[in-house]
């Protein structure tokens, strides 16, 4: 009797070890994104994200346990070759590969383009109905963002560094599509609507729990959207500047008043004339709060707002310190509205 319970057992492991190597892999790229993912495949899927908490993808190499993993991914989501340059030449032959900003209903801006969101708004209007974006199978590469395609290389805007000043504005000028999508509550959304169709695509059988936890996933986050309208909004008055041109989806959500950055990306050195033209906007007290980065040096910023009055605050766009799991998109916008809130007020 013993030997045959032995046996129960021993073949129930194996059944659950297949089971397990069975499961379906999906692979993200940066934390904020697999934050997303996670969230939208929970009781069905498991996500990994290749990149450690922290990094930032606009320097980042892939090691070849990366390229493993990417490989072995039975859906590889990432934003795109925008922002993920590293990627494009292997995801161009991955059958697997799910590039976010080749896809319809997400509606991606441009860098320096003014968003004509009402900030009091719900994000996400327009998806309400999540079964009908179950069998829309059509949306793995769609024409109207081909054209996005063109601007993948980070190096194109090499040259932009002597167009900073223009009548009192601290901006380089920074053309094309801004992958940076994760800041907007809205555009998370439409991502997450468009993220759980590839899913069901992928994946059918788990069809009823990817749409479960996308009508979770949403409602917690117009949720959220709806506590920061309300500790942000008498802000938006006040101005301030950011470390990179990465913040353009939230500010356009919450309307916040963004002066300038310090460089259009952000491991690129900012040009002489931005710093003298910030520290003499810092002089004349036209700014409540400078932002810095964690993942780069605040030398720069320790610099140019030395003997001033203003505030310094850290913005983290990568969610370093969040934890992966259920609620942890909205703890990572919580962090972000309360980082802009405290420095500001």
């Amino acid at each position: 009797m013993q030997r045959i319970s032995s046996l129960f057992c021993a073949a129930a492991l194996a059944l659950s070890g297949s089971a397990m190597a069975d499961d379906f892999k999906v692979v993200t790229t940066i934390k904020p994104l697999n934050l997303i993912v996670s969230e939208l495949v929970q009781g069905a899927a498991t996500s990994d994200a290749i990149l450690p908490p922290g990094a930032s993808p606009h320097d980042y190499a892939l090691r070849p346990s990366d390229v493993k993993k990417l490989n072995d991914a039975d859906l590889v989501i990432w934003v795109g070759p925008q922002l993920e340059t590293f990627l494009t030449k292997l995801m161009a032959t991955n059958p697997n590969s799910f590039a976010l900003t080749k896809q319809a209903g997400i509606h991606f801006l441009n860098y320096g383009e003014k968003g004509s969101d009402d900030h009091s708004d719900h994000a996400g209007h327009g998806h309400d109905d999540h079964g009908d974006h179950a069998s829309h199978d059509g949306h793995d590469d769609h024409g109207d963002h081909a054209d996005h395609d063109g601007h993948d290389d980070h190096g194109d805007h090499a040259g932009h560094e002597g167009h900073d000043e223009h009548a009192g504005h601290h901006h380089h000028h920074h053309s094309g599509l801004d992958p940076h999508f994760w800041m907007g509550p809205k555009q998370t959304i439409e991502a997450a609507n468009v993220i759980t169709e590839a899913l069901i695509k992928h994946d059918p059988l788990h069809k009823t729990v990817y749409l479960a936890n996308l009508s979770t996933f949403t409602s917690e986050v117009n949720q959220a959207v709806s506590e920061l309208n309300a500790e942000i909004k008498p802000l938006s008055n006040k101005g301030y500047f950011v470390f990179h041109d990465g913040y353009g989806y939230f500010e356009h959500q919450f309307g916040l008043n963004n002066l300038g950055h310090f460089t259009v990306e952000p491991d690129r050195k900012p040009g002489a004339k931005t710093l003298i033209a910030i520290r003499e906007s810092l002089k004349d007290k036209q700014a409540y709060c400078v932002f810095s980065e964690p993942q780069f040096s605040p030398a720069v910023v320790d610099s140019v707002t030395k003997g001033t009055e203003v505030n310094i605050g850290t913005l983290d766009p990568m969610a370093t310190n969040v934890q992966v799991g259920k609620g942890g998109y909205v703890r990572f916008i919580k962090e972000l509205g309360q980082s802009f809130t405290k420095c500001l007020k």
